[in-house]
């Protein structure tokens, strides 16, 4: 055997070598599939959520960094809150003041309703001297004609009972004069009232801006950007941070129209990821898309409407993910398995194997 022979044998074996290794990795990678399954290559991906300020303020400080698991409640960045809390006092205040003056119209309001019981009781008065000096006017009227009385007396009289008549007039007017005082004092009882109840309604917004100026994690997630730094002034609805959803994590794929058409929502899904292919994650169809992502620029044989590609989604279930929150990254490229007969079983290479 020659040396030029020798190293085209050597050629030969190392090409055979690597296309076996090859072969072999596609394999492992890339189950065959039986009737009644399709696949389609996606990626890892999660719902970006942007943790804004409700307020325009500035922001006091963040307590997280990139790349930190944050847990759903947990407080992520505080917004200066000072000139929220001197508005709080002042209201505070306002309402302590709107709080005496309920007290103050109360006591006007039983203060005019006693001037009103003392005006009755002087119309009374008035009407039994209005009675007592009708009663003589109408006896001198009768003896004066026989000369029993003097007309001086029947002159006396009748003005006596002119002038009960005019005092009766006059506490009757304080009596209508105390109905709309006391109108006037239940009046200022509603008012201060309303004012009290609208410093209530204030204290509780104020207080709901300050609670809403600690930031908090909307969802069980990661930190994937700080956006702005502690002392930077935000407009309202200024994004501090960015984080991932990990609590809704999904892989999106496509697939032609023969294997889209198959898939209901709720189906089951396979997911090998190429950092893991030693696992197969369950996931289940949430989202097939009624329109073509890829469409020809005509549609007119059977041929091109096999080109057609839609978009599915399938998500992981959240369980699984509580409990692999530290291994949960988007952007992992993988693979994802559909059963599109649920009539038929998966194959062993596609059984679920878990992270332990």
């Amino acid at each position: 055997m020659t040396v030029s022979q020798a190293w085209l044998s050597r050629i030969v074996l190392v090409v055979l070598v690597a296309g076996a290794a090859y072969a072999g990795w596609q394999w492992l990678r890339s189950p065959s599939l039986p009737p009644g399954f399709a696949s389609g290559n996606g990626r890892i991906e999660a719902v970006d959520i942007d943790v804004s300020t409700k307020l325009a303020g500035r922001v006091e400080d963040i307590l997280v960094n990139e790349g930190d698991f944050v847990r759903v409640g947990q407080v992520l960045a505080n917004m200066d809150t000072r000139v929220l809390r001197s508005r709080l006092r002042e209201v505070k205040a306002a309402l302590e003041q709107a709080r005496i003056e309920i007290d103050t119209a109360r006591s006007r309001v039983t203060q005019r309703q006693a001037e009103k019981r003392a005006a009755l009781a002087l119309v009374t008065q008035r009407r039994t001297e209005v009675d007592a000096a009708r009663r003589r006017v109408a006896r001198s009227e009768e003896l004066a004609p026989k000369g029993a009385t003097a007309q001086q007396v029947l002159d006396d009289d009748r003005a006596r009972h002119d002038g009960a008549k005019a005092a009766l007039a006059a506490a009757e007017a304080q009596v209508a004069a105390a109905d709309a005082a006391i109108g006037t004092a239940d009046s200022q009882v509603v008012g201060a009232q309303a004012a009290y109840e609208a410093a209530l309604a204030t204290i509780d917004r104020i207080q709901a801006d300050i609670d809403d100026s600690a930031l908090k994690a909307p969802r069980d997630g990661r930190v994937q950007y700080r956006v702005a730094q502690p002392g930077e002034v935000l407009a309202a609805g200024g994004r501090v941070l960015n984080m991932v959803d990990l609590s809704d994590v999904y892989m999106t794929f496509f697939l032609p129209t023969e294997a889209a058409g198959r898939i209901a929502i709720g189906s089951e899904v396979r997911l090998i990821l190429d950092t893991a292919p030693q696992f197969v994650l369950p996931a289940r169809v949430t989202f097939v898309a009624d329109v073509a992502q890829f469409t020809p620029k005509s549609v007119e044989t059977t041929v091109e409407r096999l080109k057609l590609m839609f978009r599915i989604k399938a998500n992981i279930d959240p369980a699984l993910l509580s409990k692999n929150l530290d291994q949960v990254k988007t952007g992992l490229p993988g693979v994802a398995y559909v059963r599109t007969d649920p009539r038929v079983d998966w194959p062993a290479n596609l059984a679920v194997k878990l992270p332990p």
